[in-house]
């Protein structure tokens, strides 16, 4: 059997451009050589495209982009190439491929805007499709939609960033005080990894605070503190979407942030989770009912808590997990007897296997 060309997308313009990097690394490294020829296509911070030929440490450190071999390189729109555009001295090759990996983490990468120019190349592409992509990584969206099925979240409400001045600064603070009550946590709509967020104690950490996740995003939520274990569930399909076992985290900050999640790995991950098989099973039974009410294909990662041991609280569903070696999604798959390239090879099966692209 001919091998397959696979581009792995990574790095992208957004704040979690580096661990965006060291997720497609592990990819890389774990993609089977006897079944893939693999392609690195690179994004710069700024937004630039590189076809990058060179090792993957240099994408763990950032190196990658000053490799003096990159070629400016692009997927093309047009269905009618399905491939890279490599740009030569006087003409532009075009390298064919069969399916794209796109590991980019966070705005421009999981947020919908990728996958409608993946969908418009015609090329296959692992993951979840523009709307469903779009719809999960706006909390907003989610919240509310989440919501009219009667899947069980923390108390929220969400307001423009520009609204937070003057008068309307007041009724926001009004309203959190009588909805919410204090602590809160208070959240950029679209952004990944917990960056922007803060735990807000009072009222007067609220500026700080807002303005910390309008530097993100221009729509913000607030959450209700919910007290009790932080688990997660790793699901995997399309129409039949299949849920991992249950994990647990135990985290070493005063949430589970950026630098827990990608960087110290000080945080304890427990799989399975400290929790009866009854609540275990409704977990599994609530990410795929959300992920498929969502329109999810291919993988996401469902966040949860749970309160006293038994109430099911569904946090947020991520469309592109972590694939660094301390990431959750991963861990929970090889905890059920998938080894990371078979997990990845199953991602590719989908996106061949994805009869509609959104």
């Amino acid at each position: 059997m001919a091998k397959k060309t696979i581009a792995i997308l990574f790095g992208g313009s957004s704040s979690e451009h580096e661990v965006s990097c060291v997720s497609a690394a592990a990819v890389a490294d774990h993609l089977s050589p006897e079944l893939y020829d693999v392609r690195l296509l690179g994004i710069t911070k700024d937004g630039r495209w590189y076809l990058f030929s060179g090792s993957t440490d240099e994408m763990r450190d950032g190196s990658w982009e000053n490799n003096e071999l990159n070629r400016k390189a692009f997927i093309s729109p047009d269905t009618s190439l399905k491939g890279i555009v490599l740009e030569g001295e006087n003409s532009f090759d075009v390298i064919k491929v069969d399916c794209i990996f796109p590991v980019l983490h966070g705005k421009n990468g999981e947020d919908g805007t990728l996958q409608g120019l993946l969908h418009l190349s015609g090329i296959p592409y692992v993951g979840c499709a523009t709307l469903s992509s779009a719809v999960c990584m706006d909390k907003a969206v989610t919240h509310t939609l989440l919501s009219s099925w009667g899947i069980g979240q923390a108390e929220y409400l969400w307001f423009f960033a520009d609204k937070y001045q003057g008068e309307g600064r007041l009724k926001i603070r009004q309203k959190i005080e009588a909805r919410l009550g204090y602590p809160v946590f208070l959240k950029p709509a679209n952004a990944g990894s917990s960056v922007g967020i803060s735990r807000v104690n009072s009222e007067e950490e609220l500026d700080a605070a807002v303005q910390k996740a309008a530097h993100e995003d221009s729509k913000i939520i607030v959450e209700s503190l919910v007290v009790g274990q932080e688990v997660e569930c790793a699901v995997l399909g399309n129409e039949n979407p299949q849920a991992s076992g249950v994990g647990e985290i135990a985290a070493a900050a005063e949430f589970y942030d950026y630098d827990d999640k990608y960087k110290n790995g000080k945080s304890q991950l427990y799989i399975p989770a400290h929790l009866s098989e009854e609540v275990s099973e409704e977990i599994r039974h609530t990410a795929c009912r959300a992920y498929r009410l969502l329109g999810c294909t291919g993988l996401a990662r469902v966040d949860f808590f749970v309160r006293d041991g038994k109430e099911v609280i569904l946090n947020e569903l991520n469309t592109l997990p972590g694939f660094t070696s301390i990431s959750m999604y991963p861990k929970l798959w090889e905890k059920a007897g998938k080894s990371f390239s078979e997990l990845l090879t199953d991602l590719i099966n989908l996106a061949f296997e994805r009869k509609h692209y959104q």
